[in-house]
């Protein structure tokens, strides 16, 4: 386990430790995150993680989903979360990488639902095993870019 994962936080209202597994999918489960779009995502991901006070712990990205493990502030809901990473993601992605729009149509990257759970101290490193062993060591290899 990573040593700052299952440290509790301090603030001067709270004291907490919120770490959550989230899953987001591209609309009609489209693999469009290959290549320079999945780098970008990253970024985007690890960028906006910050600003939303939040630290990625572990996070893969599939050509059709993302998986995060993060470590979360409790001054946002995960709705809001979820909405602020779909919505910029999206605009961005869409702006520079205008190819994808070719295997998406109706102007979405993301489906509209999302997955989201807590994560335990008990259940923190299958977490991040799962997250880790997402990819087949070929396949990394083989989606360099949109098909």
């Amino acid at each position: 386990m990573q040593e700052n994962s299952k440290d509790l936080h301090y603030t001067r209202t709270s004291v907490y430790s919120l770490q959550y597994h989230l899953i987001i999918v591209t609309k009609y489960r489209r693999g469009v995150f290959v290549g320079p779009v999945k780098q970008e995502l990253e970024e985007l991901l690890r960028s906006l993680a910050s600003q939303f006070g939040m630290k990625i712990e572990e996070m893969e990205i599939m050509p059709d989903h993302v998986h995060l493990l993060v470590d979360a502030v409790p001054k946002y809901s995960i709705s809001s979360i979820m909405k602020g990473l779909k919505g910029v993601t999206a605009r961005m992605l869409f702006m520079h990488h205008p190819e994808i729009k070719n295997k998406l149509w109706g102007g979405h990257l993301w489906q509209p639902s999302y997955f989201a759970v807590t994560v335990s101290e008990r259940s923190e490193e299958q977490i991040r095993e799962y997250i880790r062993h997402q990819k087949p060591a070929k396949e990394s290899k083989d989606n360099d870019q949109i098909t």
